[in-house]
């Protein structure tokens, strides 16, 4: 298997991804060049003792697969970009591979945005019986793709018992909450915290420091908040790795982040935030009925919980033999005739959104973002003569 990661979230998920994989499995992981493309820091924090994976041009990428012919490539990435990859820098290898994709966390609600994307690949990997149910139920009514197949979030732990610990780890998010007054609540609840428990460490978990690429663009980097609040009280930022923070945490706290799910596996107590809503825009609808659900104030007043068990077991903490995702993929490589995946992007109505994306791969990153300014300045010009 040759896997292919384009982002600090989506590199995380394949190297975890590839250690679920049977014994005697040969893997290459690499990442492909992007705007997004991780940082060293952040390719270290992702794939903990493995070798550091090279950083590839789409060239060089299609290279390596046409000299490896892999049986398998993963294609551990954004959307645009899996569709690129395979409908374009891939296309054509002999034997074709089976290609594998899926999504790096919690994905509820199932969208079709992420399906159409991802509908050139013969397997789609989630984590949960509801995502399964939600992708398949798109899958039957859009048509495109393979199957869809089921796998444990690869870096969940097994649940397990604490005594407790000295630190409260908040998770950000990239994508919400997008105001800015909003995060500067979040922030100055923390602080808060601190302030009544003067015996805790309270650490603001980044994805990525100030300054660093992420799979999301952040609009109001926490960091950069904290210091333009004048840093009004006793928080810590740190990056690297979530499990790290958690091994001392006597409570967890997100929005969103699928983070909140290895504080359960690690069973700290955690406490996901409403007060912004609880919907699919704020991406945490999974969450209701968890047990989990609380306010600005309980968290400035240490109010965490445990999970809803029942929740657990429908909701990413299924047995292990429910999952087929090996199973599915080894009956596709031995598969004499197997019908490649069809991906629903292949008409002339999107091969422009093709060219855009395709730009992201193969022009190196500081080519294209000073393109975008110089496209963005033109666009002004032009804008103030009419």
């Amino acid at each position: 298997m040759l896997a292919v990661a384009d982002s600090d979230s989506y590199l995380k998920w394949a190297a975890c991804l590839l250690q679920d994989l049977p014994d005697g499995c040969d893997t290459e992981l690499v990442v492909v060049r992007t705007p997004i493309a991780p940082s060293a820091e952040q390719i270290a924090a992702a794939v903990g003792d493995r070798p550091a994976p090279p950083v590839l041009s789409a060239r060089v990428l299609r290279r390596l697969a046409e000299r490896s012919r892999p049986d398998v490539i993963l294609v551990s990435c954004t959307g645009p970009v899996v569709d690129v990859l395979v409908s374009g820098v891939l296309d054509g290898l002999r034997p074709r591979p089976v290609f594998a994709t899926g999504l790096p966390g919690i994905s509820v609600p199932a969208t079709e945005k992420a399906w159409l994307f991802r509908s050139g690949c013969d397997l789609f990997v989630v984590h949960s019986e509801r995502e399964v149910a939600e992708f398949a139920a798109i899958a039957a009514r859009l048509g495109g793709g393979g199957a869809v197949g089921l796998a444990r979030l690869p870096f969940l732990r097994p649940r397990q018992e604490r005594s407790g610990g000295d630190r409260v780890v908040f998770a950000t998010q990239a994508k919400v909450p997008k105001a800015r007054e909003d995060r500067e609540r979040i922030l100055l609840a923390l602080a808060e915290l601190a302030v009544r428990e003067p015996g805790l460490d309270v650490v603001v978990k980044l994805r990525a420091l100030e300054g660093e690429r992420q799979t999301h663009r952040e609009r109001h980097h926490y960091q950069k908040l904290w210091r333009e609040l004048g840093e009004p009280g006793r928080l810590r930022f740190a990056a690297g790795s979530m499990q790290d923070q958690l091994s001392r945490a006597a409570g967890f706290v997100t929005v969103s982040s699928t983070a909140a799910l290895e504080a359960i596996a690690m069973g700290v107590p955690s406490l996901v935030l409403s007060d912004f809503g609880v919907n699919a825009e704020m991406i945490n609808l999974v969450f209701e009925d968890s047990g989990l659900l609380g306010t600005l104030d309980d968290l400035a007043e240490g109010g965490f919980r445990q999970a809803d068990p029942q929740w657990c077991a429908a909701n990413y903490f299924h047995p292990d033999e429910r999952g087929d995702w090996t199973g599915l993929l080894t009956g596709l490589v031995l598969s004499r005739s197997r019908v490649p995946a069809a991906s629903l992007l292949d008409g002339p109505e999107h091969a422009a959104a093709r060219r855009r994306a395709r730009l992201r791969v193969e022009v190196p990153p500081n080519m294209l973002r000073a393109g975008y300014r110089a496209k963005r300045r033109v666009r002004r010009y032009l804008k103030v003569l009419t």
